[in-house]
């Protein structure tokens, strides 16, 4: 009896010293197992994936004409999985067609088999006439005053001008600073009570007279002038400077 209760006590012990061991193993490898998992990503993978997720943007969109598409995309956390993926990363995203909302982009890496999805902001920029130096009201702008300027179609609320010809000529109505987009209704290329030529346009025929403008108006705009020969109010369209035309 004495030797099988030392033969069993040895024997508990050992099998004691194993099952010691043996958790301890197990808790290590689980930790090596999840830190491999968890890893964070590196600066450079984030940036690569950044990168993947603004050029599928940017070769998806439709580039407005004259314009410029700029795609930004949005941070990352530093603690996400991330891996040097093998072979080049995945991108998808739904329709990219309406560039006044953001977009988010599917980055993937099937063969490490890690997913993130990355949203982009997306703006445009189209050229407008910008100041090149502050103007005062009343002013005349001349072909030193004006500079073009991609500007962010965000920023603006109303309609400015593409080409220089069509405001140099053009009288301020209000004070602008440097770099202040020239808009519409902050100049009239015909004003009120201001000298105009009256051109009649009828099939290939041109006639010219002088009148007097009796509104402001931008290019494109319906004003009423008076014939000052005829004395007759008619209503035309701003073509140019100074100028109405009357289709008949």
């Amino acid at each position: 009896m004495l030797y099988i209760k030392t033969s069993f006590l040895c024997t508990s012990s050992h099998t004691l010293s194993q099952w010691l061991k043996w958790p301890s193993l197990f808790i290590v490898g689980l930790g090596l197992f999840f830190s491999v998992l968890t890893h964070a990503a590196t600066p450079e993978q984030i940036e690569n994936i950044q990168k993947a997720a603004q050029a599928h943007v940017l070769n998806t969109i439709d580039q407005p004409v004259g314009g410029e598409i700029i795609a930004t995309p949005g941070n990352i956390d530093s603690r996400v999985h991330a891996t040097d993926c093998p072979s080049p990363l995945e991108t998808s995203s739904s329709s990219t067609r309406n560039t006044s909302s953001n977009v988010t982009v599917l980055v993937e890496c099937p063969e490490d088999n890690w997913r993130l999805y990355v949203p982009v902001r997306m703006s445009v920029s189209m050229p407008l006439v910008t100041t090149s130096r502050p103007l005062s009201r009343g002013s005349v702008i001349g072909e030193q005053d004006v500079m073009m300027t991609m500007i962010d179609k965000n920023r603006m609320r109303r309609q400015g001008f593409t080409e220089f010809d069509q405001v140099i000529g053009a009288k301020l109505k209000k004070n602008l600073r440097l770099g202040d987009v020239i808009e519409r209704n902050d100049v009239c290329v015909v004003c009120r009570n201001e000298k105009v030529v009256i051109r009649a346009v009828k099939g290939e025929m041109t006639i010219s007279t002088k009148g007097t403008a009796l509104s402001d108006g931008a290019n494109g705009d319906s004003v009423k002038v008076k014939n000052d020969k005829s004395q007759r109010i008619i209503e035309g369209i701003v073509t140019g400077v100074a100028e109405i035309t009357v289709n008949f």
